[in-house]
Formats: C-alpha cells, structure tokens, sequence
C-alpha cells in the first residue's frame, strides 16, 4: 500500500493532522495500534488554548466543543487559605480557554475522519520504520494478524512517548534533554457537579498541590501532589477527599462537594523532549517529541500547534515542490515547545511543595505566589502562557 504521508498514532496529534492534511487534498494513512474504543476511552488533559479552539472551530470538527465545552475567562490560585482570581480574558484582548476532554476531541475527530472514509487503522501496530533518508520511507506494522508494509513520501511519528518513531532517529543525530520531578499528580473523576465555575490551583505549605478541574457540569476532575511512586492501593477514596478538603479549604466558606470516584490513579511528571523533531523524512510530533507536567496544561495543545506547523509545511510541499516549511519545522515547533516546557516547570515549582524544602526556598515560593496575584504585570505574564502565546 502506498501514500503521500503515513501518520504513526490516532491521538489528537495523528488526528488533527490527518484531518487538515484531508482539507488540502493531501492523501494520509493512519495507523493506531490501540482499538477504537481504548482510543475514545482513555482520559487525558481537558483544557484548550485559544489557539486550539480556533483550529478546531476553523477546520470544522469544533461544533460539539462549542455546545458541550465549558469556556472559562479566568483561574484561581488559593493560598494561605485566600482565593486570587487571575482574569485571563481581561489580560489577553480576550482570549480564553475551553474544558473539553481530550476524549471528546478524539470522537469528534474519528468521526470526521471516518466520514470521509480515509484510511484509519485501529489496532495496526507499527513495528519499524524504515528508508527514512530515501524518497520513499516505509512503516511496517502488525494488523489482523499479518504484517504489512506502507510506503509513502513522509512519515508522521504522532505515536506518543513509547512508540516507534522516535527512536528510529540515530542516536547521534538527537539530543535528549530531561527532568524528572519529585513528585507525581493522584488524579480522580468523580461524579459529582464541580464545586467551582473555573479551575482552581491551590498551594498549602504543609500538604503540597491540589487542582480543582471539570470535565462537565457533572463531572469533576480533582488532583493532588503525592510521592511519584506511591502505591494507589494506599489510597481509599475517603482519604483522598479528606486530603482535598484540606488543601483547598478557605476562610470564606467556600465548600467542596463529594460524589462517587470512577477513576483514580497516580502519574509521575517530568520534562522532556527530543531534538530535532525531524530526521530526513520523518517528522515527529506531540508525545513523540516532548513531554510536560501537566500543571501548565500545555500536553495536547502543543500536540495541535505542531501539527498545523507540520500541515502548513506538508501543504507547500505537495503544492508546490516547496520544502522551506519542512526544513524549518523542527525550529519552528521547538520555539514553542521550550516556551511551553519553561511555563509548565515555572508553575510546577511555585505550586508544588519540594519533599524536602528549606526555609529559603519557600519564602521564594511564597514571594512569588504574592506577587503574580498582586501584580498586573505578573499575572499577565501567566495569562499570556496559559492561553496560548499568539506568537513564540
């Protein structure tokens, strides 16, 4: 089987790009070793960047996002038991954020694919890819039982941390740079109507990070700081709501509501990513590539600015023999990938508790917190970031 570009992975980040390369003519094969319904399942991040909505609205899979999604205009940071609202709108012309799963953007994106009836394959895994520094690279995968071979002009690796892609670059043409934190995010949904209209990140110094997020008005999304290896199983859903009463607890009666847990489980954080994130005629893209703490809320938009970089670059390419887009791609996309790492490891560090802080660095922390909730100029800056930095 032969196409112009094989597309490794059926996250947001194969998808979006599939579905733009679509709109401009340009033939795509998607390959997803996961079934259809582990994809549609899997919960992930939940809040969009200008940028992202837009892309979405503009490509035409943004209608459900716009009925069931939860536009938000600000955030709250709580500490020593105070609530500051940073009004994101009011600082940045405008611009806001959305709560709308992940999960729910690979619906409507898998629908509009399957719609066009474009080559979306599930469970096909892919074992290799070859030919990379040839006119012609190939993905070999697994489906059905058999193995297959795609050729096509370029590869996309939209196959998160663990696929393929990546490290079918040579390890002395790519740097790696990274960093583990000390901590790790113990996250539930639970069945109960959110006790905030926007998110709240809450820093108590003796307890750590807390996060009140939504995924609809009858679900919410709630995190705390814990170990990064602790056990799960150390964590009954009445300690973990007793935690979370703690750490957002308030001197003006704000109350936090309970509801049944459905899902819980603990995510270690880091910062990483590869460079470059292209090799010859492989093009890397979102988990593939980089990797941030969620505190930024950063993962999946990052996913969606590289693909329409990489879509832009593919159009030219095909159109025209143009490959000026393509030999800048991996620049282009690591401005905003280093300014997004930078963002999410600033408000890593002003958030959380280190395991084992010094006097000094917590009244760093403290003075820092002071400031961006009194400071115009401060609480512009993460505004800006959190909405999606128009230009990097």
């Amino acid at each position: 089987m032969r196409t112009q570009v094989g597309i490794v992975g059926a996250g947001p980040a194969g998808l979006t790009l599939g579905h733009l390369l679509h709109r401009a003519g340009i033939e795509s094969v998607i390959l997803e070793a996961r079934s259809r319904e582990y994809v549609e399942k899997r919960i992930r991040a939940g809040v969009l960047e200008q940028g992202t909505i837009d892309l979405l609205d503009e490509s035409g899979v943004g209608e459900r996002m716009r009925r069931e999604g939860l536009l938000h205009h600000g955030i709250e940071l709580r500490f020593d038991r105070q609530a500051h609202r940073i009004p994101l709108s009011d600082l940045t012309d405008g611009r806001a954020v959305m709560i709308y799963g992940q999960t729910e953007i690979v619906k409507d994106l898998v629908r509009a694919r399957l719609e066009t009836q474009a080559p979306l394959r599930f469970e096909a895994e892919a074992i290799g890819v070859e030919d990379l520094e040839t006119s012609e690279p190939r993905i070999r995968y697994r489906h059905e039982g058999a193995e297959h071979e795609l050729r096509c002009d370029v590869v996309a690796g939209c196959d998160g941390f663990h696929g393929v892609c990546r490290g079918a670059i040579p390890q002395r043409v790519q740097t790696i740079r990274e960093r583990e934190y000390p901590f790790g995010w113990l996250g539930i949904l639970a069945q109960v109507a959110p006790s905030t209209e926007e998110l709240i990140y809450a820093f108590h110094a003796e307890r750590g990070f807390a996060l009140h997020s939504l995924r609809s008005l009858e679900l919410s999304r709630l995190y705390i700081q814990v170990e990064p290896d602790d056990d799960i199983g150390h964590w009954p859903d009445e300690r973990i709501w007793e935690e979370l009463h703690a750490r957002f607890e308030t001197d003006d009666g704000w109350e936090l509501h309970e509801g049944p847990v459905l899902e819980k489980g603990i995510t270690p954080m880091r910062s990483f990513v590869a460079e470059p994130m292209r090799h010859a005629r492989l093009f890397l893209a979102g988990d593939a590539a980089h990797i941030v703490p969620p505190t930024g809320a950063k993962g999946l938009n990052l996913a969606v600015a590289d693909v329409r970089v990489l879509a832009e670059a593919l159009e030219a390419f095909f159109a025209r023999g143009d490959e000026t887009g393509l030999d800048a791609y991996s620049d282009t996309a690591l401005r905003r990938v280093w300014r997004a790492e930078h963002f999410s490891w600033w408000m890593t560090s002003m958030l959380h508790r280190a395991p084992d802080p010094d006097p000094f660095a917590a009244g760093l922390q403290r003075a820092q917190l002071e400031y961006v909730t009194s400071s115009e100029a401060a609480a512009t800056t993460l505004a800006e970031n959190y909405v999606g930095l128009v230009k990097v």
